[in-house]
């Protein structure tokens, strides 16, 4: 703790594109006061074309994308300032690259069906990821270890109950 400042949280709402993740984290955001980021908007335009174009990311493609996620929370961590981001966060060395930002990092990983999943990324618009790389997202996703801070909750439960499971059970507290 730094002078009369609490300390910050950090938590990275994961899981697969269509998951829910953005809804989510933007819920807890709004209920709590964390201060709310997108790990797409982060992304360079040549990894946008890249997913746009139906052709996965590799781990070189993401190593520097991570490492600006972490900065950010961390930058945040300096200003005293609490954290919601909306990330993939797919394999356990991505994680650990997040959590080299601030101090302590929490993860809440939505998890669901894979036919349901799909069915959102189908109905989707707006957005350049498109459904037919689900499965290579499926393919490398690393559920979170035992000795991983976070917790998993349902994908198929509505957003708001999800936003209010993640409050619980993180200890979240609302401002004020």
């Amino acid at each position: 703790m730094t002078g009369d400042r609490p300390p910050t949280r950090h938590i990275v709402v994961m899981g697969v594109s269509g998951v829910g993740k953005t809804t989510v984290a933007l819920a807890i955001s709004e209920l709590t006061g964390l201060r709310f980021a997108e790990a797409d908007d982060f992304h360079t335009e040549e990894n946008v074309a890249r997913m746009r174009a139906g052709i996965p990311l590799d781990d070189a493609d993401r190593w520097p994308w991570l490492r600006d996620l972490a900065g950010w929370m961390a930058a945040r961590h300096a200003e005293g300032v609490s954290t919601i981001l909306a990330c993939s966060a797919l394999k356990r060395s991505y994680r650990d690259v997040l959590r080299q930002g601030p101090p302590d990092v929490e993860f809440v990983h939505l998890d669901g069906d894979s036919e349901l999943i799909r069915d959102r990324l189908t109905r989707r618009t707006g957005h350049y990821m498109p459904a037919d790389l689900l499965d290579s997202q499926q393919a490398i996703l690393e559920p979170l270890g035992a000795d991983e801070s976070g917790i998993t909750l349902p994908a198929e439960l509505p957003p708001a109950a999800l936003a209010a499971l993640a409050i619980d059970r993180l200890s979240l507290r609302s401002p004020g």
